[in-house]
């Protein structure tokens, strides 16, 4: 194994994870109150009901795609029945509609950014940088699942996905990253830095959403009168108790 696998494989990806946990903690100790989306729909919200849950829900489905492909091995899936030909088939449907949807989202969003002008002014160096790594993963993503789908050239569940789940039981194999196409490597490195990124930026509020709101006590509403009407106090004398 030479000195560059094991630094792109074996040394990122823990250098990553430190980035993560270490800076969602910073973030959440120091900067309580920037853990948010600096949301701008009071400047624009037409494009922005369009473009939000395109990219949000797209992005959803991707993440669950990433998940299912990496995290379960291909005899469990052999096992249940689902063959070769049938993965690649959803992996191409599903992940194709996903990865074009979450694209088309981003592309609407970036668009209002840039041409609603008090949005535009609301826009940081921190904000430009993660949109360019953000479209970069998504795009190198997109194209990864369509060519591999598309062609079958290459089964990432046998290169990929072993080197994925070797990081949480502490043996990644470089070996089998290094034998993946470039296509996947660079998409791998492209979301390293993503999630490297991720606590430093306005994507950290995916780490609050509002969980707890589904569970909260009913909040009572009651009239302050009967009828429904707010009752009338009969005036007193002002030395009476």
């Amino acid at each position: 194994m030479s000195w560059s696998q094991t630094a792109f494989w074996v040394v990122t990806p823990y250098l990553t994870l430190i980035l993560l946990v270490g800076g969602l903690i910073w973030r959440h100790r120091y900067d309580k109150f920037g853990w948010t989306t600096r949301s701008s729909e009071l400047y624009e919200s037409r494009l922005l009901r369009i473009a939000s849950p395109l990219f949000h829900f797209g992005l959803l489905f991707v993440l669950l795609g990433h998940l299912f492909g990496l995290v379960i091995p291909e005899s469990w899936t052999d096992a249940a029945g689902i063959g070769e030909s049938l993965y690649h088939v959803s992996a191409l449907v599903v992940g194709g509609v996903a990865g074009v949807c979450t694209l088309g989202g981003i592309a609407l969003l970036i668009y209002r950014r840039r041409t609603t002008g008090p949005v535009f002014l609301a826009t940081t160096a921190n904000d430009k940088m993660m949109y360019v790594v953000l479209v970069a993963a998504i795009v190198a993503g997109l194209a990864t699942t369509l060519l591999s789908a598309a062609f079958q050239a290459h089964d990432y569940r046998q290169t990929v996905a072993p080197w994925f789940r070797g990081i949480f039981v502490l043996q990644p194999d470089a070996a089998a990253m290094a034998r993946a196409p470039w296509t996947y490597r660079l998409h791998t490195l492209v979301g390293m830095a993503l999630i490297a990124l991720f606590p430093f930026t306005r994507l950290v509020h995916a780490f609050a959403a509002p969980i707890g709101y589904v569970f909260r006590p009913y909040l009572v509403y009651r009239s302050r009168g009967a009828g429904g009407r707010q009752a009338v106090r009969t005036p007193r004398s002002g030395w009476d108790r």
